[in-house]
């Protein structure tokens, strides 16, 4: 059996594959599809904010470089009575 196999080391190409694979059918599928047709994506954050932006690049750990973002909040009155605003605010690169 050869030696890379039994210590659970990959080949440069083996790598490739799986990366490949990933971007093709996995959950990265939606960004590479996004990146290539240059359509926006909805993005929800954990801070309750959401952008609508192009991604022009990402990496698997889902770091993104945005373009033409829109990023949408709602801010509550301090009193806590009545309803919320909705916020919004635009860059152009993130």
């Amino acid at each position: 059996m050869n030696r890379a196999y039994l210590f659970g080391c990959y080949r440069e190409y083996e790598v490739a594959l799986v990366e490949e694979h990933e971007l093709t059918a996995g959950p990265l599928s939606l960004l590479q599809t996004a990146t290539r047709t240059h359509t926006q994506v909805l993005i929800s954050c954990r801070n309750n904010r959401k952008l609508l932006a192009r991604v022009k690049a990402f990496d698997r750990h889902c770091n993104m470089v945005l373009e033409n973002v829109k990023e949408m909040w709602t801010e509550k009155p301090k009193g806590g009575k009545g309803r919320g605003v909705n916020k919004d605010r635009f860059i152009s690169k993130m």
